[in-house]
């Protein structure tokens, strides 16, 4: 039986992730967007791509229809809108949780099988938004973060040291932010820790480069933020999932005393299956990590507590 994804919110992460989950063939492909015309224009676009890139995958688009996500297996939600000019923090945050609480109502009433896969931002928020609106189990609600913090990590590490990528393994934990936590000590080249390949000054350059790494795209870029490497962390997961991988990855998970950590979105070691989160794996922190992990917990927790105060 041929599988079914559907991305929400057309935008340059979800049309991105719209064109990987084509070209992999994981299965046929829907695009929604609120913007008349634009993801319908995307999706025969890809279509007309299809021939050149080999694959069958059936791309549709639509503007608001939520029949055509219809029994999807998959569904990678990137809706919602940057910080602008002028705007709060509340502001933001209250914006995109009506946004998140909206699209996951009319996802969850035609995929009611579906796995979720959080990408809009900001991402533990809103996988916390997700979790409560859909009413699904915790294994079927993941957010995106930890894929794409490690492989910046992984990146960076194999620029520093001149090797492949593929031969690079990282993991970050943690909040999808500045108080995110790398670990060193858990990633390896061809299965070297790098503690044994580079300085402490230079990991601690790498790990400050990590945590920044999206400001660091948007300083570049100016109107715009990453989306080529997001959309492949997301299809990673979907990837995983969709062809039941047993993949250990790093994601946000809702976590119910694992770490020391209740009722809280926080990215740590999952394996990905066809049901989704099968599995969280609890790894021995050091204290210092450990710390850093909790920091970074309070940081989401404050998100939520922001939320909660917004909906009154």
């Amino acid at each position: 039986m041929i599988k079914k994804a559907t991305v929400i919110g057309a935008g340059q992460v979800g049309a991105t992730a719209a064109m990987r989950l084509a070209e992999k063939e994981l299965g046929d492909v829907v695009l929604i967007d609120v913007i008349e015309g634009v993801p319908a224009g995307k999706a025969l676009d890809l279509m007309e791509a299809a021939p050149i890139e080999k694959h069958d995958a059936n791309v549709t688009g639509v503007t608001g229809d939520y029949s055509e996500a219809k029994n999807s297996d998959i569904v990678i939600i990137t809706a919602g809108i940057p910080r602008k000019p002028g705007m709060s923090r509340d502001d933001l945050l209250a914006t995109n949780m009506g946004i998140m609480r909206s699209v996951t109502e009319q996802v969850a009433s035609v995929a009611p099988n579906a796995t979720l896969i959080i990408v809009s931002n900001p991402l533990d928020a809103m996988c916390h938004i997700a979790y409560e609106t859909s009413g699904f189990p915790k294994n079927r609600v993941i957010g995106m973060a930890g894929v794409l913090d490690s492989a910046r990590f992984r990146a960076f590490i194999s620029m520093e040291l001149n090797v492949s990528v593929e031969n690079t393994h990282a993991f970050v934990l943690g909040g999808h932010g500045d108080t995110m936590v790398p670990l060193p000590r858990f990633s390896t080249v061809a299965g070297i820790p790098i503690t044994e390949l580079m300085t402490p000054e230079r990991i601690e350059a790498l790990v400050d480069r990590t945590r920044n790494g999206g400001a660091e795209i948007v300083g570049y870029l100016k109107t715009g933020s990453a989306f080529y490497a997001p959309s492949a962390a997301a299809v990673e997961m979907a990837e995983a999932i969709l062809k039941d991988k047993k993949k250990i990855l790093p994601c946000a998970a809702i976590l119910s005393g694992e770490y020391g950590i209740n009722d809280l979105f926080i990215g740590v070691p999952v394996k990905l299956g066809k049901d989704g989160i099968e599995e969280i794996i609890e790894i021995k922190l050091t204290d210092e990590e450990t710390k850093a992990l909790n920091h970074s917990a309070d940081a989401v927790r404050t998100l939520v507590e922001d939320m909660k105060r917004l909906s009154v």
